[in-house]
């Protein structure tokens, strides 16, 4: 758990402090890396790219690590990619996203980023996989 100081523009002398349990900021970072377009899936987590990517029962934080500190975040993150995406484009979008979702939501700085490619997957993979969710 990590607590962010907020005394910077109070106004009364009150001790205060913003504090998020590390699966908050994995959900954050899981959320915000499955809307990356090339990002298939994290650790396995499948999800449709016809399919809301947010809906309930899905594990957002599958595959994500965050080391969580005071102020800043690291996070280490296993994904698949599709077939034929950059995988440096992938990697930069997802990095440049997550940092910023965090430091909207949380106040919290990324300063470490890992993303492990753990599998790429093509068109006809996608198609097979979303065609056995729905049955």
């Amino acid at each position: 758990m990590t607590t962010t100081n907020t005394n910077q523009a109070t106004k009364t002398n009150v001790d205060q402090h913003l504090t998020f349990d590390d699966s908050v900021i994995e959900k954050i970072a899981g959320i915000t890396a499955t809307r990356v377009p090339g990002i298939i899936s994290l650790d396995g987590n499948m999800f449709s790219e016809f399919a809301d990517k947010v809906s309930s029962g899905n594990n957002m934080t599958k595959g994500i690590n965050a080391d969580v500190g005071e102020k800043q975040v690291a996070i280490k993150m296993d994904a698949t990619i599709e077939y034929g995406k950059s995988a440096p484009e992938i990697f930069e979008a997802v990095c440049k996203e997550i940092d910023s979702a965090l430091d909207k939501m949380t106040g919290l700085k990324l300063v470490k980023f890992e993303l492990h490619v753990n599998d790429v997957k093509t068109r006809e993979e996608l198609k097979k996989d979303d065609d056995k969710q729905v049955s």
